[in-house]
């Protein structure tokens, strides 16, 4: 198939692409390179900034990229919001994809209105996140509160609307957003592909011998306006606390904003990742470090082991969204580093098994197809 990937967020659809070219398609990625991260794409959308910036953005995607918008068998946008423009602008491109496209499918890989509405909900089977801990307002939403008028406004709602009704599917990448997708639209509308990590070009590194004869290395990425989002202010305490109640026995390095092909090579000499703690699953950051075989503080919650089918696999170290719970986990694994090693490498089969790049595209394939079919396309 002839297959465009319209944006991207945390390489997703960069790595996705590597697997669809692995299985012999022709796919073109045109992202903003999720960014300060920089990841690859074969044609760049990045806006400059400002009223004038997002004018010629707009023009430049209508006239200039006109012809690189339209024949494809399958497109598929990252998000309702495919790059920064207002939902006024957007629609009518998303109306000339659907018109000019075979198929126009969506990645549920990030924050929109739905989403935001799905983890507010008491009701949802998602219990915590950054906008909700039980019935207490989360981290994001006591932060930034203006955030949820500014998601679930009756513009943005009924942007997003416009955009679920006339998808003719969705691909889910976590368990959180399979969640609000499942509830939302009718079962053939959609299914969870999961996240692809390009496993054949990321070293089994392992983890760095002597350990028990030097201080465990925990390593602590983040994107410095995204921490109430991503929880990595409650991990950077955690982390303190415990390194100060260890002398000797495990350091922390702090790193931000790292163009992301940067941020692997911190990755490397780690040998405990902390990554986030709203989330049931693990995300790209935790999977790639997993490939390299490193442990990981994330999303390891029991019910996404069963979403998944695993009942023996199990490597990720799951993290608490409350702060005693989470240096209680730390203090733990640093105190066992006999463990550290195995569950590296159970880490690298973990994502060899769910989440190699080809596994996901495949599903993604599948599920193209299939829609395809059922359209009568």
């Amino acid at each position: 198939m002839n297959i465009l990937l319209l944006g991207d967020a945390s390489n997703y659809h960069a790595t996705l692409a590597k697997g669809l070219r692995a299985l012999g398609h022709s796919v073109t990625v045109m992202s903003n390179g999720s960014r300060w991260q920089k990841t690859d794409r074969d044609i760049d959308i990045t806006r400059r900034p400002g009223k004038i910036g997002g004018a010629m953005h707009w023009l430049s995607l209508w006239y200039q990229h006109h012809k690189d918008l339209k024949g494809y068998d399958v497109v598929q946008i990252n998000n309702p919001f495919f790059t920064e423009l207002k939902p006024a602008r957007l629609s009518p491109i998303f109306d000339r994809l659907k018109r000019e496209n075979g198929a126009v499918f969506m990645t549920a890989l990030g924050t929109d209105p739905f989403y935001v509405k799905e983890c507010l909900d008491p009701a949802s089977p998602i219990a915590y996140s950054e906008w909700r801990i039980g019935s207490e307002p989360g981290a994001l939403a006591i932060a930034r509160p203006s955030l949820i008028e500014e998601w679930t406004n009756p513009m943005m709602t009924a942007y997003a609307s416009h955009i679920y009704d006339n998808l003719d599917g969705v691909t889910t990448a976590l368990w959180e957003y399979h969640v609000q997708i499942s509830r939302q639209l009718s079962p053939e509308r959609y299914a969870y592909i999961g996240l692809p990590i390009d496993v054949d070009s990321i070293k089994h590194v392992g983890i760095k011998q002597g350990l028990g004869e030097r201080p465990i290395k925990l390593l602590l990425g983040r994107h410095s306006y995204r921490q109430p989002e991503k929880g990595t202010d409650l991990l950077e305490k955690a982390a303190r606390v415990v390194v100060d109640r260890h002398p000797g026995l495990a350091v922390l390095e702090i790193v931000e904003d790292l163009p992301f092909k940067e941020y692997c090579r911190k990755l490397e000499a780690a040998d405990i990742v902390l990554d986030q703690i709203y989330s049931y699953t693990p995300a790209t950051n935790a999977l790639l470090a997993m490939a390299m075989g490193k442990n990981v503080i994330s999303g390891g919650e029991p019910v996404f082991y069963d979403f998944i089918g695993e009942h023996e696999l199990r490597p990720i170290i799951n993290a608490s969204p409350r702060l005693d719970a989470l240096i209680e986990t730390l203090d733990a694994v640093v105190l066992s580093p006999e463990e550290i090693e195995a569950r590296g490498r159970d880490s690298r089969r973990f994502v060899e098994k769910h989440h190699d790049s080809k596994i996901v595209a495949a599903r993604a394939v599948q599920f193209w197809q299939k829609r395809i079919k059922e359209l009568g396309r």
